[in-house]
C-alpha cells in the first residue's frame, strides 16, 4: 500500500506517455481511439495530436479510419495539414447536423448575406433619394404656404376657418347670426 502514495504514482510513466520501453513517443488521438500502439511514421499523429481526442472521434465516425489514413497517404506532405483540417471541421458539422452537415451552416450563412446586401441596397436607394430631394430643395426655393382663405377675427379664438368648394354654400356660425342673450 505504501508504494500507491502520490510520489511513486507519478514516478511511474503512463502508458500515453511512453510504451514498448520507452521507445514511442505519446499516442495520437487516432491510435489512442483505435488502442492500438503509435508507430514513428503514423500517418494520422501529426493532424490529430492526443490533446483533441474528440475531433478525431468526429473524423473516424464520419469517415473511417482507414479511409481517412488512405486519403492523407495519398496527398503530398504539403497538403495533408489542410486536408485533416477540412476532415475534421467536415466531420465536425456532419456530427451536429447529420442530414446537411457544414453545407446547412454555408445555405445559413448565404441567406444572411443576402439578407444583408439587400438591407444595404435599401439603404443606400434611401440615402440617394434622400440626397435628390437635398438637391432639388437647394435648387429651387420652396414657396411660401399660401395664406389662408378665411381670416379669423384677432380676438376671437373659438372660430375655425373651414376650407370649402365654391359650389357649396358659405358655413354659418349660429353666434354670428343669432342674438341668442336677449331672451
Amino acid at each position: 500500500m505504501s508504494a500507491m502514495t502520490g510520489n511513486n504514482v507519478d514516478m511511474q510513466p503512463e502508458e500515453d506517455q511512453l510504451e514498448g520501453g520507452g521507445n514511442s513517443p505519446k499516442r495520437c488521438a487516432a491510435c489512442k481511439y483505435l488502442r492500438r500502439r503509435c508507430a514513428h511514421n503514423c500517418v494520422l499523429a501529426p493532424y490529430f495530436p492526443a490533446s483533441h481526442p474528440h475531433r478525431y472521434a468526429c473524423v473516424h465516425r464520419v469517415f473511417g479510419a482507414s479511409n481517412v489514413a488512405r486519403l492523407l497517404q495519398s496527398l503530398p506532405v504539403e497538403e495533408r495539414g489542410q486536408a485533416a483540417e477540412s476532415l475534421a471541421m467536415e466531420a465536425h458539422w456532419r456530427v451536429g447536423d447529420p442530414v446537411y452537415g457544414c453545407t446547412g451552416i454555408i445555405n445559413r450563412l448565404q441567406e444572411e448575406i443576402l439578407v444583408a446586401q439587400c438591407e444595404l441596397a435599401r439603404t443606400r436607394a434611401q440615402l440617394d433619394m434622400a440626397a435628390a430631394q437635398l438637391q432639388l430643395q437647394q435648387q429651387a426655393p420652396v414657396p411660401p404656404p399660401p395664406p389662408p382663405r378665411w381670416p379669423q377675427p384677432a380676438g376671437d379664438h373659438h372660430h375655425v376657418a373651414v376650407a370649402q368648394r365654391q359650389d357649396e354654400a358659405p358655413f354659418l356660425d349660429p353666434d354670428e347670426f343669432l342674438d341668442l342673450d336677449a331672451f
